[in-house]
């Protein structure tokens, strides 16, 4: 939603300065997630331990990964966190993060991390945009829905 006169949304590479509140806050929302998702505290903190460092050992500076402030009214309102990457599935553009923070959505501020990524992947010549999402997350799986995102696999499980 925009609003005359407001600033736009800003969405611009991420600075070194900033990379450290990037990982901290990106451990946080996963591991949010995961919980939400149905999986142990406990499990979901040692999952995201392993799997940030391991998937940027450079920091930004990682080959492939490009990471992104996104900005509202003239302050932080998130990050987007994108990866050329090759896969089983073929290769695309990889949305690993859109971290909205609570204050700033309802904005449009989603949906426009994700148009800004459909964008890159057509500059770079990248024939698809994907990602996972999990189940619980009923606003960003409608986001995704709405922008024209099909689900090519859903994983299920129950506790016995």
């Amino acid at each position: 939603m925009c609003v005359p006169d407001s600033p736009p949304v800003v969405i611009r590479p991420l600075r070194e300065d900033e990379y450290d509140a990037f990982i901290q806050r990106g451990l946080a929302f996963y591991v949010d997630d995961m919980v939400r998702a149905g999986i142990d505290r406990d499990v979901a903190e040692a999952k995201a331990a392993k799997d940030l460092p391991q998937l940027l050992p450079d920091g930004l500076a990682t080959p492939d990964h490009s990471m992104y402030a996104i900005e509202d009214d003239g302050g932080f309102a998130g990050y987007l966190w994108l990866c050329d990457r090759d896969s089983e599935l073929g290769h695309s553009l990889f949305v690993y993060a859109v971290e909205i923070d609570e204050g700033f959505r309802g904005r449009g501020l989603g949906r426009a991390a994700m148009v800004f990524a459909e964008n890159e992947a057509q500059r770079l010549g990248i024939a698809k945009v994907a990602l996972n999402v999990f189940g619980g997350n009923a606003v960003a799986r409608g986001l995704y829905l709405s922008l024209g995102y099909t689900e090519t696999a859903v994983h299920m499980e129950k506790r016995v």
